[in-house]
């Protein structure tokens, strides 16, 4: 019955280890498209809450199950052995299910609506969302410049 417990232990931190790894690779080299020269109109702060669900809900609630199960064992003889480890395995089941839940994350970002510099013809204006970056603020009449790159993202940064 020990090495049943400890193997139960052993795959069910197996699957709740969680291991972050971000989407964003900082250190990626991305061909550069082409480049627009402009002004910032005006520039607006805003933020979006995403929910963020719980993918390894099942696994959870199956390792609840599990260890409840195991623990229900412990107890009773016969039939009242059966009953205890069904009635643990529903309470394992249902708490860890209660304990895995979804969470909302808010992120930061910044509206900018960009007049791209032009000769004679008549200039075009941009609108453009991304990340708010601290260490860049944008404010009315700042010079940037839009920059597309090859994977379709465009990019505003502050001309120096």
């Amino acid at each position: 019955m020990k090495t049943l417990m400890l193997t139960s232990l052993t795959l069910l931190t197996f699957f709740f280890c969680n291991v972050a790894s971000a989407d964003y690779d900082r250190n990626k080299a991305v061909p550069v498209e082409q480049v627009l020269f402009g002004t910032v109109i005006s520039a607006r702060n805003v933020s979006q809450e995403e929910l963020i669900q719980d993918k390894n809900s099942g696994w959870k609630t199956f390792g609840g199950a599990l260890i409840g199960g195991a623990i229900g064992n412990q107890f009773g003889g016969g039939s009242g052995r059966d009953i205890a480890t069904v009635l643990g395995a529903v309470i394992g089941g249902a708490v860890a299910n209660n304990r895995s839940q979804d969470r909302t994350v808010v992120i930061h970002l910044v509206e900018l609506m960009i007049e791209v510099d032009c000769a004679e013809q008549q200039c075009q204006q941009y609108m453009v969302i991304q990340d708010y970056d601290p260490q860049m603020v944008f404010h009315h009449q700042d010079a940037v410049r839009m920059v597309y790159l090859a994977n379709g993202n465009v990019r505003i940064d502050k001309q120096f």
